[in-house]
């Protein structure tokens, strides 16, 4: 609801600016133009995107998705104990986090929320759900999917250049956001 209203609020004063400055044919060009582009770029985004869920549902007939399940388990136990004692949440923080790895945002989120309904306890968030949330937003990504997919889209032709940088950045920002969600856990009790 509070997005809403920051969302009007900022729509308000653009036009209202736009009104004021004498610019508003400038405003509402440039609205049909962000309109246009927004639905060009879906476009181009979708066949991306429906490459890589069929990669992923191709992956999972196969049973590699079962096999990086089994690889990720140790490290998703130490960093989600629940996860040792919930079959369920386990296979939902584990495709979860495979979904990721390959850039799949839109893939990823209903087995984050499936797992963050899991790791809820009486209605508040628990550390493990606050280092999944944290997870989520850094997001290890050894494909950028959707990155590389915007950047064809907008002409790139080595959409793929930027892994390393993409690799090092989402290593980094995932160990030090699990790092402060488990200091912060620690913490915050005392």
């Amino acid at each position: 609801m509070l997005m809403s209203w920051i969302w009007t609020g900022i729509v308000a004063v653009s036009i209202l600016c736009a009104l004021v400055t004498g610019t508003g044919g400038a405003l509402a060009g440039a609205a049909l133009r962000g309109a246009q582009a927004g639905v060009e770029l879906a476009f181009a985004m979708a066949g991306s995107l429906c490459l890589w869920s069929g990669a992923a549902a191709v992956m999972e007939v196969a049973g590699i998705t079962g096999l990086l399940t089994r690889l990720l388990r140790p490290v998703l136990f130490r960093v989600f104990p629940s996860a040792a004692r919930d079959p369920a949440l386990a296979g939902a923080l584990s495709g979860n986090v495979c979904a990721n790895f390959l850039g799949l945002g839109n893939a990823a989120t209903p087995l984050g929320i499936q797992a963050a309904q899991r790791l809820r306890r009486d209605g508040a968030a628990t550390d493990e759900l606050c280092r999944l949330i944290v997870l989520n937003t850094a997001s290890i990504q050894l494909i950028p999917t959707n990155v590389a997919a915007v950047r064809s889209a907008l002409g790139c032709q080595t959409p793929f250049d930027i892994l390393p940088a993409v690799w090092i950045t989402s290593l980094c920002s995932a160990g030090l956001g699990v790092l402060a969600a488990w200091l912060l856990g620690k913490v915050w009790r005392k």
